[in-house]
């Protein structure tokens, strides 16, 4: 494994990519209340590049505090790799104790590797993926979900309907490893037979109960996403209720990969579809407005299509992180590239233009599949890779890395909690 540190802007230069490395929100033509400023840097904890094991993806983050050196909160990451389109095998783990100056290699977690199962009277290989830890403050222990994909039994993905759960994992920071995975027991088998919270952003309350955003396809219909209440019972993870059910009425696969936040006493909402990125609101966490288009604040549509968004959370500015078109990445598949930033009108949703950053540059590889975590009161890091799959990627400087991006705050955040 290589491990090093690279200023972001060498870096986004090397790729092609000019802009601000120094602190921003400095526009005087930013006219939202609140204005937290901020600069980036980025790290390279690993890479992958392997024709035949392919590279790697879904690199998410957590954190287990003072579980690191001198009281530093030990950052666990976990990701799998993908080997072909939506294919993934076991879970890898790495973790930093010293803030990223250096990781320990990825190494393969056992207890999280696929099982087998019968459905519809044959075995099929059932795997995790798109698994995203957080720090659970309340029972004071690292709580991942995701969700299964069930494969073909050559392990190749396997269309059409199929069965999905919730899967969730605990972290042991004494052995370095993950309890063996489970799956959250929902209501309405039929209803939720295809319900999961893959890469979904959830949001813990002050009492311990977890506001989880999953998706799920019903019977003879395309997918929809919800927002469930649930709660850690002696390492389960038990379903209290479900808020309302939101559904795209048009001829996609519908919607899907939600995240929710709360900023300022509401709770917001971002959601994928396949033609755009859409946004709700909510004052309790449980029942949201109808559905928005993500827009800029001049009107226009933000470009973010058929990938997911998260939120970065700081108590004095709400932002959305995302992929988008127009950002000269039309040789980029989906438009994955490059990973932005930008920061919310919280009244009107909408990004504000002039904040939009670069957290992590195009170099021909997808990115998307990534995960936001809070490490201290003064960083928030945003984690992600380049996934290798498509042809001749590595042309414009790609080499399948893993890269955190942190965002280091000007003024501490005071939403951070332990």
């Amino acid at each position: 494994m290589e491990i090093g540190r690279r200023k972001f802007l060498n870096l986004s230069l090397a790729g092609g990519i000019s802009l601000l490395y120094l602190p921003v929100n400095a526009n005087p033509l930013f006219s939202i209340r609140k204005k937290p400023r901020y600069y980036l840097s980025l790290d390279t904890p690993t890479r992958l590049f392997d024709e035949k094991r392919g590279s790697w993806a879904h690199p998410r983050a957590g954190i287990v505090p003072g579980a690191g050196k001198n009281g530093l909160p030990r950052v666990v990451m976990t990701m799998n790799i993908i080997t072909g389109s939506d294919v993934f095998n076991e879970v890898y783990g790495l973790h930093t104790d010293d803030l990223g100056l250096t990781w320990t290699d990825p190494e393969v977690f056992e207890t999280m590797a696929p099982r087998y199962e019968m459905i519809n009277g044959e075995r099929f290989p059932v795997a995790v993926s798109d698994f995203w830890p957080r720090w659970h403050s309340k029972s004071k222990l690292l709580l991942g979900t995701g969700h299964t994909v069930v494969y073909s039994q050559d392990f190749e993905f396997a269309a059409g309907l199929r069965p999905r759960q919730t899967t969730y994992s605990f972290y042991n920071p004494l052995t370095d490893s993950w309890d063996p995975w489970q799956k959250m027991e929902m209501p309405d088998p039929e209803k939720f037979f295809s319900a999961g919270a893959g890469s979904t952003q959830r949001h813990d309350l002050e009492d311990g109960t977890i506001l989880l955003p999953v998706y799920f396809t019903p019977p003879g219909g395309d997918s929809g996403v919800t927002i469930v209440r649930c709660k850690p019972e002696n390492k389960t993870l038990k379903y209290i209720e479900h808020g309302n059910e939101l559904f795209l009425p048009e001829e996609t696969r519908g919607l899907s990969e939600p995240s929710i936040t709360c900023f300022e006493g509401e709770y917001f909402m971002t959601i994928r579809s396949d033609r755009t990125g859409f946004v709700s609101r909510s004052s309790n966490g449980l029942n949201f407005s109808p559905i928005e288009e993500w827009k800029f604040d001049d009107g226009t549509e933000l470009g973010s299509y058929n990938t997911q968004q998260h939120w970065v959370t700081h108590s004095e500015g709400l932002f959305l992180v995302y992929t988008r078109r127009g950002a000269n990445n039309d040789h980029i598949v989906r438009h994955r590239a490059p990973l932005f930033m930008g920061q919310v009108d919280p009244k009107r949703l909408c990004v504000i233009r002039k904040t939009e950053q670069i957290l992590i540059p195009q170099r021909g590889a997808t990115l998307g599949n990534f995960g936001v975590t809070d490490v201290s009161p003064d960083e928030t890091w945003v984690t992600d890779a380049e996934i290798m799959l498509h042809k001749d990627v590595e042309k414009y400087g790609s080499d399948g890395s893993v890269f955190a991006a942190r965002i280091h705050w000007n003024k501490p955040n005071r939403l951070f909690s332990l």
